[in-house]
């Protein structure tokens, strides 16, 4: 055996030592990946400026029932001498004063008192907004912790079968040395032996693929958590253990009707919409508003003006109204009508989604007992086999028949279970109970 040298073996162990910190690993259960998807979710900052952009609207609409108070003031320079004409009764204007500059400044302030119910509307309507636009961020939440349990799931999965397949690889290895031994003893032909090998083989690929997707998996789960790329999650091996509490479908079909945010959302549109129609009728009323005023001029040598204080009320009507239709008005039928027609849409897929995912959630719950039992039965049928072989009554070829089966079968009962927690979650989902917090 060649031997090597001393800093080529401190390369070597300082290589693996490198590879083997490279990687940061990270013990995550569930809750806490959801947790760390919504906080780092980039379509819920989105959701946020959205949020903030409704609260400005309702601060706007509140701004219309508060006073307006005008400031403004005017300083005029006259180059040329103004012709000055008084024509008040013993007032003459011959060699009038010479006007150079003229100072004039006013305040106005505006107190709405009626507007047709328009401002009162205004902001109920930006309220239902606001309320509509927090709901569809809620709604947003519950589809991302869905999409983290998805992945989540895929590297449940992807984890479990590597540790299946590295035992049954430990134990084909084991076998191989075994019936290498037997065929130089001549107790078994290298055909046989070949065989043995070419099932080895063939669990180390299925080995390799496991693992190409629990890297492809892992990869998606650290840019889901916003977690550095050389992260490797460990997932919780209790996962699958999360018992469902199954209810008959009417149950899931009425809380989904009493949960569900998007519904809850819309609904909230529509309220805004109603009030939106109120505002836009109010478009035909007058306005009355409390007026007040100040005015100051200063025209030296000729005109002073002080403490001119003025109050009142004002009224406007458009009168153009009249002979104008009132096009806000048709807008705002229309919206309550496109939002009514989704509204029935919604519902419609609501009892969709809800039967099917109850379906998908009792067939994968079934299937779990089927796979229980064919790994009992390939687990049986492995050990008569092998017991068989091992007598001389069951061929080479049987035994790898019966391993290869047994194999499949102890993984597939791994991935009902998982696939049976993910359709349960995907249930709790569509009926808006899935917990996100």
């Amino acid at each position: 055996m060649k031997k090597i040298n001393k800093p080529v073996l401190t390369l070597i162990l300082l290589a693996g030592f490198t590879l083997a910190h490279a990687q940061e690993k990270r013990q995550i259960t569930l809750e806490q990946a959801v947790e760390l998807g919504i906080q780092n979710s980039k379509s819920l900052k989105v959701d946020a400026a959205q949020i903030e952009e409704a609260t400005a609207n309702l601060l706007e609409a509140k701004n219309r029932q508060l006073p307006d108070l005008k400031v403004s003031g005017t300083y005029l320079y006259l180059p040329l001498k103004p012709n000055i004409d008084i024509r008040l009764p013993g007032v003459s204007t011959a060699g009038g004063p010479e006007v150079h500059q003229v100072a004039f400044g006013q305040a106005a302030l505006s107190v709405p008192i009626y507007a047709g119910g328009r401002i009162k509307y205004g902001i109920e309507s930006a309220k239902y907004l606001v309320e509509a636009s927090k709901l569809s961020t809620e709604n947003d939440k519950s589809a991302i912790a869905y999409n983290v349990a998805q992945a989540y799931n895929n590297l449940f999965k992807a984890n479990q079968s590597i540790k299946v397949l590295e035992e049954n690889l430990t134990a084909s290895e084991k076998r191989d040395e075994t019936f290498l031994k037997l065929e130089n003893n001549g107790v078994i032909a290298r055909n046989d032996r070949l065989k043995a090998n070419l099932q080895t083989s063939n669990i180390e690929l299925q080995l390799l693929e496991a693992r190409n997707n629990y890297n492809i998996a892992n990869i998606n789960m650290d840019l889901l958590l916003g977690l550095p790329d050389n992260t490797q999650i460990e997932v919780d091996e209790n996962y699958i253990d999360n018992a469902d509490d199954s209810k008959p479908v009417d149950f899931y079909l009425n809380t989904a009707r009493e949960n569900r945010k998007d519904l809850q959302a819309l609904d909230q549109q529509r309220k805004a919409a109603a009030l939106g129609t109120k505002s836009a009728k109010a478009e035909n009323l007058p306005s009355i508003a409390f007026t007040g005023g100040y005015v100051a001029a200063d025209i030296p040598k000729f005109l002073t003006v002080y403490n001119a204080v003025n109050v009142g009320v004002g009224v406007s009507y458009n009168l153009s109204n009249i002979w104008k239709k009132n096009s806000s008005l048709q807008q705002s039928k229309a919206r309550e009508l496109q939002l009514s027609a989704n509204n029935d849409l919604l519902n419609d897929n609501i009892k969709l989604d809800v039967n099917r995912e109850y379906q998908n959630a009792d067939y994968a719950r079934k299937r779990i007992a089927v796979f229980e039992k064919s790994a009992e039965q390939a687990n049986e049928n492995y050990r008569i086999t092998k017991n068989k072989y091992d007598n001389g009554l069951a061929t080479m070829t049987e035994l790898l028949d019966a391993d290869a089966a047994q194999i499949a079968a102890n993984v597939g009962v791994i991935n009902a279970k998982a696939d049976a927690a993910l359709a349960y979650r995907k249930l709790l989902q569509t009926t808006g109970t899935l917990n996100y917090k």
